[in-house]
Order: structure tokens, then sequence, then C-alpha cells
């Protein structure tokens, strides 16, 4: 009699291949049928679209899986998590679950676990649950509203504009942009032209009178201050003497200068001369005598 018949081979491999697809399907789900597990449960008031075979995290690694949700219809806004926990994963007393949502509005659950070392939950306990919005939270409750507030400004900033558009000053005082803006081109371009050309060339003439200016002092720098301030000295004292000697009268120049007698004598000794050109003039032939036959004998014959 044979064991294995046809008929038990199907029947086995049939039973093989269920075992197969359930093991699979657990396993896609993120439960591992053949590693040991316990359970726990987390309240919320909202889970954000947390779904069954979500993976748990304890400090960002995965530590379980959401095996369950329920809804408690007896005590309306609770809403109980199943998470099945790997068999060596404690969790201390005064842990609890933080949901979490993303940019893309998917939630993750993340066990923030306590320091307490003394405690721990046992399978089939409770643990609170909290609900951190994260980024789409804070939109939603403090930019949405802020946002909403700004639209009535929005509208009116939108309709002042409008009629600045609308109002024909508004094209006269871009064309006055657009000719200041050439304006300033054409002063750009005046600048550059000047920069290329003058400012170079007055740098040079700078650096050819600095040159000139290192020429003069290094002159002063040689010339010996003292020694011609002796001169000058000597130069004043001799002025000073001279001078001195101009206001004596114990020298001819002083006399001509000082003595009032000499200066009358000379003046009268021009009036003098004066008065004998006058009558020179007037008298010609008292003073000058001409003969046709030749000069007379002034002498008398005897």
């Amino acid at each position: 009699m044979k064991f294995f018949t046809k008929e038990a081979k199907i029947g086995l491999a049939g039973i093989i291949a269920l075992g197969m697809l359930i093991y699979g399907i657990n396993y896609l789900k993120g439960v591992d049928i053949f590693n040991p597990s316990k359970y726990i449960y987390v309240k919320y008031s909202n889970i954000n679209g947390l779904i069954k075979s979500s993976p748990v995290f304890a400090d960002g690694f995965k530590v379980g899986t959401v095996s369950d949700i329920h809804y408690d219809y007896n005590n309306p806004g609770n809403i109980v998590v199943q998470i099945e926990l790997d068999e060596e994963v404690r969790i201390p007393k005064g842990s609890y679950g933080e949901l979490r949502m993303d940019m893309l509005g998917s939630s993750s659950m993340h066990i923030l676990l306590s320091n307490n070392m003394r405690e721990s939950y046992q399978v089939g306990d409770t643990i609170p649950g909290v609900v951190n919005g994260g980024v789409m939270d804070v939109l939603a409750k403090d930019f949405i509203p802020a946002f909403e507030s700004m639209m009535p400004k929005l509208d009116s900033i939108l309709a002042s504009l409008n009629t600045l558009l609308a109002d024909g000053r508004f094209d006269k005082t871009l064309t006055s942009v657009q000719n200041t803006a050439s304006n300033l081109e054409k002063t750009t371009a005046s600048l550059n032209r000047m920069m290329n050309s003058d400012v170079p060339e007055a740098i040079g003439k700078l650096n050819k009178i600095e040159d000139n200016v290192l020429v003069i002092t290094d002159n002063l720098a040689g010339i010996d201050f003292r020694k011609t301030m002796d001169e000058v000295d000597r130069t004043i004292s001799n002025v000073n003497e001279f001078t001195a000697k101009l206001n004596s009268k114990d020298n001819t120049i002083g006399l001509l200068l000082n003595d009032k007698s000499l200066y009358n004598n000379l003046n009268s000794t021009a009036e003098n001369a004066s008065n004998l050109l006058l009558d020179l003039k007037e008298n010609p032939k008292r003073y000058v005598h001409f003969s046709v036959f030749g000069k007379k004998d002034s002498k008398p014959k005897k």
C-alpha cells in the first residue's frame, strides 16, 4: 500500500503553497510569523491616516508593526491601535506613542521611550498616544489662518494696482524712468571714457609732480641751512651797518644826506645857475661878441 499517492502529493503541495502564501502576505505586511512577538495598544483621538502594516519605530529603529486598528464605539473619539512588537523590546512606563505626519500626508508611529528602568509595560497594556502634525500641522494652525486674514488686504492691494496701471500718468512715469535709465547709461559711458583716458593721464602728471617734489626734497636735504642762515645774518648785518652810516654825519654820503647847509648851498647854486642861463638866453650879447672883420683888439693903441 502506498502512503504517498498522487492525490496525497497534490494535497501536500497545496498545503505547502497555502502556507507559503500566508507567510508571504504577512511578510509583505511586515509581520514575521516565525519571529515571536508581543502586543500592546496605543490610544489616539485621531490617527491621521495611519494604516495597518505601518512600521513602528523607537529611536529611529523599526521595533514593530501596526497589526490592527479599531474604533471604540463605546467611547466615541477614541481609536485603539494594536502594535506587534519584537519579543526583546521593553517599553518603560512613562513612554508614549507619537504619530508623525510627513509632507506627503502619510503617518508613522514613533515610540518615545522614557528613562524608567524599573517598570515596563506588559503584553496587552495600553500606552498613551499623541499626534504631532509636523509641518502640515503648523501650516494648518498658523499659516492658513494668517493667509486668510491677509486676503482682504491682498484684494485691496490688487485693486490699487489695477487703478494705478489704468492711470495714464503711470505710462508717463515709466517713460521718465526709461529716460533716466538712458541718461544714466550715457553718464556711465562718459565716466568709463574718463576713467580710461583722463584719469590715467592725470595720474601720470601726479606721478611726475611727485617725482619733482622728491627731487626738490632731496635738494633741500643737501642744503646746509645753518651756513645759509649765517650768510643771511651777515648780509642783514652789513645792510644795517650801511644804513647806520647813511644816517650818520661822519662820512661823505652821510653828510650829503644829512647836512642841511650842503643841501641849501646846492639848492642856491642850482638857483643861480638857472638865473644865469635865463639871463644868457635873454641877453646873449652881454656874454658873446661877434665881429665880421675879425676879432677886435681890446687893448687901446698908444
